[in-house]
């Protein structure tokens, strides 16, 4: 163990430098690999933190990583080597606030160098009181992790053994409803967006669940019309009241298997109205259109993950955090597989025409191809014009997804 002080870097307002003691740290595994490195952000109640280990490969926007509330549950390894050189600010926030278990990197940046910048990362994980550890080595850890898939872990300054057995016992995100500890607790109203410098009457009424949406989403949504974002428990028939022009299904942390009510409240929305799902709405959708999903061994956590259109024969660079997917041929002939990713095969987009649903795995709001993906957006916008333009929107009577996709309804309705 080591003893002493590092020097953090100056803030904005005062040219004295903090100075904070070194707290060393230790990374354990639930199979037994330990990591040693230096602690930063908050101290974890009882110096243990845990959570499902997963590496992200973005070498810039790690505030929207560690802000995402999709990574509940999981502590998040960069494999960028510099992180915090630009600070934080409260503009580029994608959640309320961060909802993973901890943060680990090669090298935490002492000094900011972005005049967008309003604090240093390391404050930023104290203050949301999230716990993080630098000077690990990363490539290590993310090559264990590719070789023996997603882990659980535990890091801090408790003892060794305190942190293994922690480690042994964390469940990690399978069969746990993650999306309930990030949605909302009530509706709210995001109004339609500023477009050619006026505000614009919304011309569509949009729908939102929560299942641990981001920011940058919303902001595209709004750009379509009136958004109303509703918690993630909340049944078809309370949306439909809403008489939406389209509604949204988002991204979301862990299991989508464990997530409560969700599929059976899809499949009341399907064929009323159309619908759009992505990463964990997409993995939903495919649920209430049959399918099953399944957990891939490190999942897709990065910026640069090509995927095939097959409608175009093009490839779009996409952002990707996802740790399960949509198993190939699960879901009935009315579905039609629209993506598929370069680097594993896995179905990253499906449309069924029948009920005017479709979904993508990846994040279309992220860009960073930068305009790859967005014209998603646009086509939903285009589904639900011509839906409105038919008169079939707001009032067609429902019909089984399971039979409008061409796959015979099981006992029980499953």
């Amino acid at each position: 163990m080591r003893a002493g002080y590092t020097l953090d870097c100056m803030t904005m307002q005062s040219s004295q430098p903090i100075i904070r003691a070194v707290r060393d740290g230790l990374l354990v595994l639930a199979d037994g690999t330990s990591f040693e490195g230096e602690l930063v952000g908050a101290e974890p109640a009882g110096g243990v933190a845990t959570g499902e280990v997963v590496f992200n490969t973005v070498m810039s926007g790690y505030q929207e990583v560690i802000s995402d509330p999709s990574y509940a549950g999981q502590i998040i390894t960069f494999t960028a080597s510099h992180i915090g050189n630009y600070g934080v600010n409260a503009d580029d926030d994608e959640g309320r606030r961060p909802f993973c278990r901890g943060v680990v990197v090669r090298d935490l940046a002492r000094r900011r160098s972005s005049w967008r910048a309003s604090e240093d990362l390391d404050d930023y994980l104290r203050r949301h009181r999230v716990p993080g550890m630098t000077g690990v080595d990363t490539r290590r850890l993310t090559r264990h992790i590719r070789e023996s898939g997603a882990l659980p872990g535990a890091f801090g300054s408790a003892a060794e053994a305190t942190l293994r057995a922690a480690a042994a016992g964390e469940p990690g995100t399978d069969g746990h409803d993650l999306v309930a500890t990030v949605t909302c607790a009530a509706p709210y109203t995001v109004p339609a967006g500023v477009r050619n410098g006026r505000s614009q009457p919304p011309p569509r009424r949009i729908v939102a669940y929560d299942f641990g949406i981001k920011r940058t989403i919303l902001r595209h949504l709004a750009g379509l019309g009136q958004v109303t974002v509703v918690p993630a428990a909340a049944p078809a028939a309370d949306v439909l009241a809403l008489e939406p022009d389209g509604v949204f299904l988002s991204n979301g942390p862990g299991d989508p298997a464990a997530v409560g009510g969700a599929v059976e409240a899809i499949r009341g929305l399907l064929g009323c109205v159309p619908v759009f799902g992505i990463c964990l709405g997409h993995q939903l959708l495919a649920t209430a259109l049959g399918g099953v999903t399944h957990k891939l061994p490190f999942g897709h956590h990065g910026g640069n993950h090509p995927v095939h259109r097959l409608a175009t024969g093009r490839v779009e660079i996409t952002s990707q955090n996802h740790n399960y997917a949509v198993v190939e041929g699960s879901m009935g002939a009315g579905v039609d597989v629209t993506h598929v990713n370069l680097n594993d095969g896995v179905i990253e987009g499906i449309r069924s025409p029948g009920l005017r649903a479709f979904g993508v795995q990846y994040h279309p709001e992220a860009g960073p191809g930068p305009h790859d993906a967005t014209y998603l957006f646009g086509e939903f916008a285009a589904l639900m014009d011509c839906s409105r333009g038919n008169g079939s929107g707001r009032s067609h009577r429902p019909l089984d997804p399971l039979v409008a996709a061409g796959r015979p309804q099981r006992p029980g309705g499953r």
